[in-house]
């Protein structure tokens, strides 16, 4: 099982973050950690946190690369069959509205409340209603987080551009038809967002 796991790691290539959940389709749960726990005592995959791990990304310059967190919050919200739908700051950072990097990743979420620990640093997950979970897993939902983060009178024209030119035909056509679900405010700048660029 040790090689079937990593040959299916290796298709997907490295950075892949996983949960022994993945390859419960090869075998009984105690048979997937015990070839999971042997792989990583071998060094070829990492444990992140329990029953959380990555098929690490190397580089010639600087070693074993840490984690990506936005596939470690997936891999988690994905095990517990959870929506995630990022912060407003981490929505701003992610389109390009915000330089600023968030010191802390926080998730709104449709399961608990949780913190998770990846090496120095913390993954939030927050609970959320369902209206402002409306848009979870669609660009419409991270340009709605973005933008009401922003905030009403800080949302620029050169914002509305960058938008334009960031989102697809395709995003753009997603974000018309979710319109609805953003704050009354939000519409007429979703409507201009949504023109042609």
């Amino acid at each position: 099982m040790p090689q079937q796991i990593m040959d299916r790691l290796q298709a997907k290539g490295p950075g892949t973050v996983f949960t022994n959940q993945d390859f419960l389709d090869l075998g009984s749960p105690v048979a997937v950690r015990q070839a999971l726990t042997r792989l990583a005592r071998r060094g070829a995959i990492r444990r992140i946190n329990q029953g959380l791990y990555d098929y690490p990304r190397q580089s010639s310059r600087f070693g074993t690369l840490s984690p990506n967190l936005d596939a470690v919050a997936l891999a988690v919200s994905g095990k517990n069959g959870n929506r995630l739908l990022a912060s407003g700051s981490h929505a701003a950072n992610a389109l390009g509205l915000s330089t600023q990097v968030p010191a802390k990743l926080v998730y709104f979420t449709d399961g608990n409340d949780k913190c998770v620990q990846v090496g120095g640093q913390t993954i939030e997950f927050r609970h959320a209603s369902p209206r402002r979970m409306a848009g979870a897993g669609k660009i419409s939902g991270l340009v709605i987080q973005a933008l009401r983060y922003v905030g009403k009178e800080n949302v620029s024209h050169d914002m509305i551009g960058k938008l334009q030119r960031v989102l697809t035909d395709e995003d753009r056509q997603t974000l018309r038809q979710d319109i609805t679900i953003a704050p009354e405010w939000l519409r007429p700048i979703i409507t201009q967002i949504t023109e042609s660029a």
